[in-house]
């Protein structure tokens, strides 16, 4: 085991929770402070806030889904290349291969992250809607023949060669996915990501963060007919259809079987109060955390534009307990409140536009 790895700290969100782990296990610090970079720096370099809202009728059921973290853009990329880590990702379609690679990466004292079905995973129950996505977790090191692995769940986790390679086969798309920080000498065949941190890079991604919540287009990949999912757009479009009994998008009409209430809902509440797509307060406190830190840095801003970023963190932190109480309606036993979430969502875009306006501003004053 890596004697540096604290599996224990808190996080807000998993990816950047474990990033924040990987990276200080691996030496990386923070150049703006010169101290190990916090989950908050990290979660604001990828992104860190957005929304999307989807629902889909099937023959049986009705899912309701919703992310609250920057989506659908690139998190874990983003986070990476703006950290300034010389990070190398690799993959391959060989296990044998990956193996190798892991074993390398392990042997120069640093955790590897690799993609897995979390399903596959020896301890973890299969969820056929969650198993359609891999999840991000760390390998910190070997005991004997096994690896020691963090998903998470607070302990480290034994896992054998083989049940490793299976779960990391089990997507096409990020088929034996493997990226580790490069310390020391570096091989001419490495491809590294990574750039110089700066107050401009820190000043593109509050923008990038900006523009995705204002924008009324689609997001980069999405058909221009699903804008109307994303985005604070997205919010306003959610609280429309909460209250609408009529339509073939109207929650009162497609949640009007109990049992496809039940399920949908349950899936939109485990969403929200899970840390894979969302966290604490949709992750806004954890966001007005990191404008709060771009703000301390008194060398590359001044009074004036301090302000606007505090401003703009206090608007964020006082987010938080909105999308909580939205949190408990969406939760709540008995029939659902359907004009109470939607009147609770139509306030909190109200709320995130404002917010949005100020972030927009401190991006461009840093």
């Amino acid at each position: 085991m890596l004697s540096s790895y604290d599996h224990t700290t808190e996080y807000s969100h998993w990816d950047s929770g474990l990033w924040t782990r990987v990276l200080a296990a691996s030496g990386v610090s923070n150049p703006l402070t010169g101290a190990a970079f916090t989950e908050a720096m990290l979660s604001g370099l990828a992104g860190g806030i957005g929304f999307m809202i989807f629902t889909f009728e099937y023959k049986n059921i009705t899912t309701a889904s919703a992310v609250t973290r920057f989506h659908p853009g690139p998190y874990t990329e983003n986070l990476l290349r703006r950290s300034g880590a010389a990070v190398n990702i690799q993959q391959t379609g060989s296990a044998s291969l990956a193996q190798s690679r892991l074993n390398a990466a392990l042997d120069t004292g640093v955790p590897a992250v690799v993609r897995v079905v979390r399903g596959k995973l020896p301890w973890v129950a299969e969820d056929p809607l969650a198993d359609m996505e891999s999840v991000d977790v760390a390998v910190v090191g070997r005991d004997g023949e096994d690896y020691l692995m963090d998903d998470g769940g607070g302990r480290l986790e034994r896992i054998s060669p083989l049940a490793l390679a299976q779960a990391r086969n089990s997507r096409k798309a990020d088929k034996h996915w493997q990226a580790h920080v490069v310390t020391g000498a570096r091989s001419a065949m490495e491809e590294l990501e990574g750039e110089a941190l700066t107050t401009d890079v820190v000043r593109q991604a509050m923008a990038d963060t900006a523009q995705e919540l204002l924008s009324e287009q689609a997001p980069p990949g999405v058909p221009p007919g699903y804008a109307r999912n994303f985005g604070i757009l997205g919010m306003m479009t959610w609280a429309q259809r909460l209250s609408d009994s009529t339509s073939k998008h109207g929650w009162m009409r497609i949640f009007a079987d109990p049992k496809r209430s039940v399920t949908g809902l349950g899936m939109l509440h485990a969403l929200l109060t899970g840390r894979r797509f969302s966290g604490p307060g949709a992750l806004r406190p954890l966001y007005g955390q990191f404008l709060r830190e771009v703000a301390a840095d008194g060398a590359a801003v001044s009074g004036v534009e301090r302000g606007s970023l505090l401003e703009a963190a206090a608007q964020y932190e006082s987010l938080g307990a909105h999308w909580d109480a939205l949190t408990e309606l969406v939760g709540a036993p008995g029939e659902p409140d359907f004009a109470a979430m939607a009147a609770q969502v139509e306030a909190i875009a109200v709320l995130e536009n404002a917010a949005a306006q100020e972030l927009q501003a401190a991006a461009g004053v840093i």
